[in-house]
């Protein structure tokens, strides 16, 4: 990560919290906003078809450019024998192109969706959205990274990465929101959650 591109990110993170878009976001006990998105191999995954299975984990990236985000993705690969175990399905959502959103070792590493949310239209129905500033535009732009061109949106906005556990009633659990890019939800806590199952939830 370049000096510039690392001050842009500070700037923007430390601007984000004083906003308080965090307290924005969708958060546990509200119903969590439904959506059918299409999915990177093809096909259409909807949220309400993967509630009818059981509980469902949820999770907002950046893009598979962003490390953090890889990084998450790959701890939940990790655990995601231990979620199914529990009846759960987990979905990844990223504003990201379809063909953009995975490499093709990761489409046959990753066993779970992985869906293209463009436009961004889910992600503002859970509070994430946020316009990136010109500074940051121009420190990605600088390292070959042209978000506009990538997500195929001219918006440059991008969600905040986000955690939700959502209940087979469709009841939000759980929301890990986080304007600071670097920090993830424990995985391992996700499984633990679950293995709690609190009748009045599913």
């Amino acid at each position: 990560m370049t000096a510039s591109l690392r001050e842009a990110n500070g700037r923007l993170i430390a601007d984000l919290k004083a906003r308080g878009i965090e307290k924005q976001a969708a958060r546990a006990g509200m119903v969590a906003p439904h959506f059918a998105l299409p999915g990177a191999t093809g096909r259409t995954v909807s949220l309400a078809e993967a509630l009818a299975c059981g509980p469902v984990v949820l999770s907002f990236y950046r893009g598979r450019w962003c490390p953090y985000c890889c990084a998450e993705l790959r701890a939940l690969q990790f655990v995601l024998p231990q979620l199914k175990a529990l009846g759960a399905s987990l979905i990844a959502v990223s504003p990201e192109l379809p063909d953009n959103s995975l490499s093709p070792l990761e489409k046959t590493v990753l066993d779970y969706s992985i869906v293209s949310d463009l436009g961004l239209a889910v992600a503002r129905a859970y509070g994430l959205v946020f316009r990136l500033p010109g500074d940051l535009r121009e420190a990605l732009l600088d390292v070959g990274l042209d978000l506009a061109k990538h997500n195929g949106d001219q918006g440059w906005e991008l969600p905040i990465p986000a955690t939700y556990v959502i209940a087979q009633s469709g009841l939000i659990r759980l929301a890990f929101v986080d304007a600071d890019f670097t920090q993830r939800f424990e995985p391992q806590e996700i499984v633990t959650l679950l293995g709690e199952r609190p009748g009045p939830m599913h």
